[in-house]
């Protein structure tokens, strides 16, 4: 989008220079060019004002995807405001534009790492607040991304660098956010009031899955209760009447179904006609027929085909599906949500299959055409070992001699330059587009990365930094890697807002602002002398 900051700032200008013709001497301090160029390094004043923004950014890019199977779009999960703004800094340090780069906020992360109780299993336990000050959390980081940005080019400008350019055309950090309701926490009241604080906040997209609320389970996980359509539906309708009432006209709402790998209902649904959802849906409940005289005092029997049947229940009360139905139930699922107000789905499947994937995707297509899926591209696969197999299984079919490798230990680093190893990992690289092109994904994410990234390189640098390496294992693992890369944070005190603090304080104070960017800031330390680019340049030129 063009001109977005310049208009901006043309108008905050015209606007404080009146305002100061109207208050007249008592306004006499107030610069206006500042007030404008702090106008434009703001420019979205509330998360109503992010949402409608990038609710318009994701209808572009699902209508462009409609078109060009090759236009999908991606996110990172991110369980921090300064995790998600580094995100983007470096999503425009390397690729340049944030476009069909979107954000995803995991309730798997909120219940781990962002409740008052502690680190929690994702089973809906944490405080439902916790997800919409998160995402409010993530906005005013990328909002002060755009400040800074902003901020470093007005000073160059007023240093007479010809940079008007990239401040008209500026590139927001503002992105896409789709966030999880889990369930929804509770009745469809209770998810309408959660969904208007995260629309409020700056979601653009909630995403909200077919389990009973306070029986919820992780998607990659055993003991899934799913809840029959009707009440689903009631959820959707709520979810859209949040975004309705906000003004947020082009909300996504992002259908997720649980059914793949649930095998358990809490709820059989009262049937009004034959062939109607509830009919449906009680006909994927497993039954034993049984005569009248057969049945128990207090069963629970249905009525079909004209035969009478006992539902199968388990001790805690909850029914069972018949074993094979889940794909039905799965397909079933999608086109009733599309049906009914969803716009996206996401299916939550045992493994990355892209050939089992499009099997479902393309039966629901059949009902809805231009049916399209957000995939969770999860942590909780075994990528490696699941693409080995699929791979294993290719070769074997292609007559290739396997004698060679184990079966039963693919995963093996043995195997880390073979033919097995070089087809497995290319399959792993073309899977988003493979997807895209042959799924109907058209937003891939992942749930958890920056959880296991930290992880990582925890591992990592506590390896060296508490041997023998010491100090150097910071220095040379991070600090290092840092500037070399150009890591915005190596400037840590320009990242959390000193530099934008000083010129603010001068706005405000004058020549009398005390401010921290002077000859003994140490962050002075990193910056990049010419001398050294140009030794740079003329080693590369030799080499």
């Amino acid at each position: 989008m063009k001109n977005l900051s310049q208009s901006s700032y043309s108008s905050a200008l015209e606007t404080v220079r009146n305002l100061k013709e109207k208050y007249g001497n008592t306004w006499s301090a107030i610069n206006s060019e500042n007030a404008a160029r702090m106008v434009a390094q703001n420019r979205f004043k509330t998360g109503l004002d992010i949402a409608k923004y990038t609710a318009a950014i994701m209808r572009k890019d699902m209508a462009e995807y409609d078109v060009d199977k090759t236009k999908y779009t991606q996110s990172l999960g991110c369980w921090h405001g300064f995790v998600a703004q580094q995100k983007m800094i470096a999503v425009k340090q390397h690729h340049k534009t944030t476009s069909k780069k979107y954000l995803y906020l995991s309730g798997w992360m909120v219940a781990a790492l962002r409740s008052e109780f502690g680190p929690l299993p994702d089973q809906s336990m944490h405080e439902k607040t916790a997800v919409s000050s998160l995402i409010e959390e993530i906005y005013d980081f990328l909002r002060q991304a755009d400040a800074i940005e902003l901020n470093d080019l007005f000073r160059r400008l007023e240093n007479g660098e010809d940079v008007q350019h990239k401040i008209d055309n500026f590139d927001s950090h503002i992105v896409p956010i789709i966030a999880d309701i889990d369930a929804g926490f509770g009745n469809e009241e209770a998810t309408y009031l959660l969904a208007k604080k995260m629309i409020q906040a700056g979601a653009c997209a909630i995403q909200i899955e077919n389990q009973v609320s306070d029986a919820k389970q992780c998607g990659h996980q055993d003991g899934k209760v799913t809840v029959p359509h009707e009440d689903f539906i009631a959820k959707l309708n709520a979810i859209r009447y949040a975004f309705l009432e906000l003004g947020v006209e082009d909300g996504i709402i992002v259908a997720r179904t649980d059914s793949e790998g649930a095998s358990l209902t809490q709820k059989l649904p009262v049937s009004q006609e034959p062939g109607d959802l509830a009919s449906q849906y009680l006909a994927f409940v497993d039954a034993e027929e049984i005569t009248l005289k057969e049945a128990k005092e207090d069963d629970v029997l249905l009525k079909r085909g004209g035969k009478l049947l006992r539902p199968i229940r388990l001790a805690n009360g909850l029914y069972k599906f018949k074993e094979g139905s889940n794909i039905d139930r799965v397909v079933l699922d999608c086109i009733t949500s599309l049906q009914n107000g969803a716009d996206l789905l996401w299916i939550e499947t045992p493994t990355p299959n892209v050939k089992q994937i499009a099997n479902m995707v393309n039966r629901i297509k059949e009902v809805v055409p231009n049916a399209k899926l957000v995939y969770n591209n999860s942590p909780s696969f075994n990528w490696t070992l699941n693409f080995r197999n699929q791979v294993y299984h290719e070769m074997l079919t292609e007559g290739e001699n396997m004698t060679f490798y184990d079966r039963n230990n693919l995963m093996s680093s043995d195997y880390d330059g073979s033919e097995l190893c070089h087809r497995a990992d290319q399959k792993i690289r073309t899977f988003q587009i493979d997807g895209a092109r042959e799924a109907g994904i058209f937003h891939h994410l992942i749930t958890l990365p920056t959880y296991h990234t930290t992880a990582l390189h925890m591992n990592e640098l506590t390896e060296g930094y508490f041997g023998e390496d010491g100090m150097l294992a910071y220095v040379k693992g991070v600090q290092r890697q840092e500037i070399r890369k150009g890591v915005a944070c190596v400037k840590h005190q320009r990242m959390a807002g000193s530099d934008l603090g000083d010129d603010h304080k001068t706005f405000f104070t004058g020549d009398k602002a005390l401010k921290a960017g002077g000859t003994k800031n140490t962050s002075n330390q990193f910056g990049v002398k010419e001398t050294a680019k140009k030794v740079k340049l003329e080693i590369s030129k030799v080499a």
